[in-house]
């Protein structure tokens, strides 16, 4: 199991999101402890990347908190905001990799960005992180050159080059063969394990989830729905639409 220490590494109180009168999530609630692999699940459109964006501090809600190791990034502004942002990394389900640079130079740019060291510490860096992902032959290549996978994986070497203790993951399986999905589950088990990296990951892949997740919530009409290990929620959960999703049937209607 996780390292878990009963110190959490994120707090999420209260968060309420909209837009205009329209409400996405209301004053959802949770925390992800230390070294935990915390997974968000939820059918398309009940608002998981919307989550994720507000706990990264892209989107500002309109009520509600998010602690990163008992800071507060909402509230944080200038350099402390700055300092809190450098806690965790992000990895997109795109990729987002700069096609016009090698995979080497997409994960030094972030050093680049955000340090003063010399090219050649930062050339260190950057292959250390791409080996630590079972890329230490990519670093050349352009990102069109790699596969779906290798490009997920150059992706979380570039989200892991700051030393961040957590990292956040969209939709890490997403258009991956089951072959490959699994690889980057023990990928991520590997580092979440042997790096003590906390994760947050929003999927709605079941396979994936029972494979790396420690725990899980999901969420359904804006709300945290069920909250628990994979197992408890698929044994045990008595929410209709938390069966369902589980048992891949159709939404029962009194979800509608």
């Amino acid at each position: 199991m996780a390292r878990d220490d009963n110190e959490p590494s994120i707090q999420v109180e209260n968060l309420t999101v909209g837009y205009g009168r329209t409400i996405i999530l209301r004053k959802v609630s949770f925390e992800v402890y230390r070294g935990q692999i915390f997974a968000i699940l939820g059918g398309s459109g009940c608002g998981k990347s919307t989550l994720l964006k507000n706990m990264i501090g892209l989107y500002q809600p309109m009520s509600g908190r998010v602690l990163i190791e008992g800071e507060d990034l909402l509230a944080a502004r200038g350099p402390a905001r700055q300092r809190i942002l450098r806690k965790f990394g992000v990895s997109y389900q795109t990729g987002a990799m700069f096609g016009s640079m090698t995979v080497h130079e997409n994960v030094r740019l972030v050093l680049e960005e955000f340090t003063d060291l010399p090219r050649e510490a930062m050339d260190v860096i950057s292959a250390m992180k791409l080996n630590l992902v079972d890329l230490a032959d990519a670093g050349g290549k352009m990102p069109a050159e790699l596969s779906g996978g290798m490009l997920k994986r150059a992706a979380i070497a570039r989200a892991m080059v700051l030393d961040p203790n957590i990292l956040f993951l969209d939709e890490p399986s997403t258009g991956l063969d089951p072959i490959t999905a699994a690889e980057l589950d023990q990928l991520i088990v590997h580092l979440s394990r042997n790096l003590g990296i906390t994760f947050v990951i929003v999927t709605h892949d079941l396979a994936s989830t029972f494979a790396v997740a420690d725990r899980v919530i999901m969420l359904d009409a804006g709300r945290v729905t069920a909250e628990g290990t994979p197992r408890e929620l698929s044994d045990h959960s008595t929410d209709s639409w938390v069966q369902a999703f589980f048992k891949r049937q159709s939404a029962p209607e009194d979800s509608e």
